[in-house]
């Protein structure tokens, strides 16, 4: 059976750099997720984009479980 989805958080953050800070830590904090644990896990699969912004879409479940999906960064123009 698939787990209940209580909320998808779209938030940017730098590759490999993340930290509990704004606006990562109260998105995460208020919803009930381990924001030490989501912080570890995106700076891993992150860390060859060290600095890049790149946007996440990160889905939080009733079991305050929470997988992420990392999006393409945006290239800078000019």
């Amino acid at each position: 059976m698939a787990k209940e989805v209580m909320v998808k958080i779209k938030l940017q953050a730098k590759g490999g750099q993340a930290t509990p800070a704004p606006p990562i830590g109260p998105a995460l904090g208020q919803n009930g997720v381990n924001i030490g644990q989501f912080v570890s896990q995106f700076n891993e699969r992150t860390k060859q984009l060290n600095g890049t912004i790149v946007p996440v879409v990160i889905t939080v479940y009733r079991d305050k479980s929470f997988t992420f999906e990392v999006k393409s960064p945006r290239r800078q123009c000019c």
